[in-house]
């Protein structure tokens, strides 16, 4: 099996500005960040041909990112939150990511999904991240795949009983899909 292999993604979360720098390097207008003792949640609009709207938690303390990707009708999708394994840091008012390869995905009542674990070795192998890193990596990921599966496969209630109360829109505006 072939692993496509590329270098730590990096994303950019300036709460000043409202902005967001995607792993592409392209600056994303945020409708809202907010900012609370535990993490930091963002909503946008995202011109993507599967989904057009983003919100995401970062919670540095857990290593984790949390999503829900609000896909366009139509899109066939069998999660609720997705989340990447991450090193967070905070610095002033910009927060930035470097994504740790694993990602889970997470449908209430079901077994959570772990993937690309095979990118996360790969990336080790070729020196993208430490072993250090890596060990980090797959801390986060048994930690949150235990705590999502002792609490009946229900991520959000594993996260509140952390003190993590994560909150979603009511309602979103899917942005059109981009022509570029």
């Amino acid at each position: 099996m072939s692993v496509d292999l590329h270098p730590v993604k990096e994303e950019t979360f300036d709460t000043r500005g409202d902005f967001n720098i995607d792993p592409k390097g392209f600056n994303r207008p945020v409708d809202r960040y907010e900012r609370t003792d535990f993490g930091l949640y963002m909503g946008r609009g995202a011109d993507h041909p599967r989904f057009g709207y983003l919100e995401s938690w970062l919670l540095p303390e857990l290593r984790l990112r949390a999503n829900i990707f609000h896909f366009r009708p139509g899109v066939e999708h069998s999660q609720d939150f997705y989340f990447d394994i991450a090193d967070i840091s905070v610095t002033d008012e910009v927060w930035s990511t470097r994504d740790l390869y694993v990602d889970l995905v997470s449908l209430t009542g079901s077994p959570v999904e772990v993937l690309d674990i095979d990118e996360l070795a790969a990336a080790t192998s070729a020196g993208y991240l430490s072993a250090e890193e890596a060990e980090g990596a797959i801390d986060a990921t048994l930690t949150a795949v235990e705590g999502i599966t002792r609490h009946r496969d229900d991520a959000m209630e594993w996260l509140r009983q952390l003190g993590f109360p994560l909150t979603w829109a009511d309602e979103v505006e899917l942005l059109p899909v981009s022509n570029t």
